[in-house]
């Protein structure tokens, strides 16, 4: 095999692969042997016809695709090891000389790993944010926990809807004295104030009783994503069935010893406040490196190759549709209520994916030149705190990382080192925020969090 390289350009280059006669006269003897028993030849039963019997009532091109697909399965990957070449996407594959008896040529154009000049990284100059958890934050994050253990109980008899009760409804909505689809509901929950229903919809209901039925007006807005009652006036039959309201416990000792494992609010109120600062420590550490790569992609120029941003935006998507999946919606569902479709969700997610490739390229260029690997040892330990946080069958999953993942967790390791490398040499200004508005955090999951680095498989 013989093997020359053409560069089209700093992300593109063309290979010209001359295999010897030798090789194509073995692939056409193999596919042959796959396709000899849908030949058929007069005189011969099925799938016995001699190979020459079958060039001679055929033509021998008959077996060309297939000895083309054998070829280059065989040889593409062998070529792009020779050449040293890292392709990031299938090849563009031009036969160019393909005769019995004769070499086999082709050409492949490829994208490859773009060429750059890495900037000099050490000497960033970059903010380090400093999260100070406070007890206010405490305070709000117990008043969470007292919420998500409160109780619901139906309001005693002769109760009015008020302000975040929850009325158990019966509801019938027409437009033009019409029907219309979603309109219509039995024993709907209905959280008064939480803008579920358009316009003032849950206002209206405010001051009814169980039993009440009540006609309520409203008109949908004109970019409403269902078109046939965007910007129409409607009404609503609606019968009140219940009426609930959220009983809330009192925070002491006797709370805290039946949310968690501690005995008292105090003990409670520590494991918070750790769980908090180990938050804010993360939080800093994310929005560090968070600034420390942008700080570097700014001065880098790199001509990132389309293809792998088209993987990033692939991951993405998927990402996005697992996680709206979770909250009991289909991708079909959304792009029907957004009014968007698969293209316009792809594009809102293109520069974070030019941002990602070019930060991994980025990382993955100091990893080469430092010399950055991970050690058997530090592979373990991070298979291990991973596993921690899980729980459960600690040693499958660590397992499963060890094996399975460990592409995966290597690209963890080696990225943490990375900037690590960079913290080490840079010039940073310590700047204290505050972890309000951040809230969410829930005292018995901590959460893991690093850069968001992608792996680029090398063909």
């Amino acid at each position: 095999m013989n093997v020359t390289v053409e560069k089209l350009d700093a992300k593109k280059v063309k290979l010209e692969v001359t295999l010897e006669a030798a090789k194509l006269t073995e692939a056409i003897q193999k596919s042959y042997k796959k396709n000899v028993k849908n030949l058929n030849v007069q005189g011969f039963r099925k799938g016995k016809a001699p190979l020459a019997l079958i060039k001679q009532f055929y033509g021998v091109e008959v077996l060309f695709d297939d000895a083309t697909d054998f070829l280059l399965n065989e040889s593409y990957p062998k070529a792009l090891a020779e050449a040293d070449v890292k392709a990031i996407d299938y090849p563009q594959i031009d036969i160019k000389q393909m005769e019995e008896g004769q070499e086999f040529i082709y050409t492949a154009e490829v994208e490859v790993y773009p060429e750059f000049d890495l900037p000099e990284y050490k000497g960033l100059e970059v903010e380090k944010p400093v999260y100070v958890v406070t007890e206010n934050e405490v305070d709000h994050e117990l008043e969470h926990l007292v919420e998500r253990n409160g109780r619901i109980e139906s309001k005693g008899e002769g109760a009015v809807v008020e302000m975040d009760d929850i009325a158990v409804i019966n509801f019938d909505g027409k437009v033009d004295g019409v029907q219309f689809e979603g309109g219509q509901g039995e024993n709907f929950e209905l959280t008064i104030g939480a803008k579920m229903f358009i316009g003032d919809f849950e206002d209206q209901l405010i001051g009814l009783k169980v039993g009440d039925k009540k006609v309520v007006k409203v008109t949908f807005p004109e970019d409403y994503q269902a078109e046939e009652v965007k910007g129409k006036d409607a009404e609503f039959d609606v019968e009140i069935l219940d009426i609930k309201s959220k009983e809330y416990p009192e925070v002491d000792d006797e709370f805290a010893s039946e949310v968690s494992e501690f005995e008292t609010l105090e003990e409670l109120k520590a494991s918070i406040r750790e769980g908090l600062t180990q938050d804010a420590e993360n939080r800093g550490r994310n929005e560090l490196n968070s600034n420390l790569i942008k700080a570097l992609a700014e001065k880098a120029e790199i001509d990132v190759p389309n293809a792998m941003v088209e993987t990033s935006i692939d991951r993405m998507v998927r990402d996005f549709e697992q996680r709206i999946q979770q909250q009991g919606i289909s991708m079909d569902m959304y792009l029907q209520m957004t009014g968007q479709d698969k293209t316009t969700i792809r594009d809102m997610f293109r520069d974070n994916a030019m941002s990602v490739v070019k930060n991994d390229l980025l990382i993955e260029a100091i990893m080469e030149k430092e010399g950055i690997t991970a050690t058997e040892e530090e592979l373990v330990a991070k298979a291990e705190e991973i596993a921690q946080m899980y729980g459960g069958q600690m040693e499958e999953l660590k397992d499963m990382l060890l094996n399975s993942n460990k592409k995966e967790l290597e690209m963890e390791v080696t990225t943490a080192k990375v900037f690590a490398l960079l913290e080490e040499h840079a010039v940073l200004t310590e700047v204290e925020k505050s972890t309000a508005h951040n809230h969410g955090h829930d005292h018995e999951d901590h959460d893991h969090e690093d850069h968001d680095h992608e792996g680029h498989d090398h063909e």
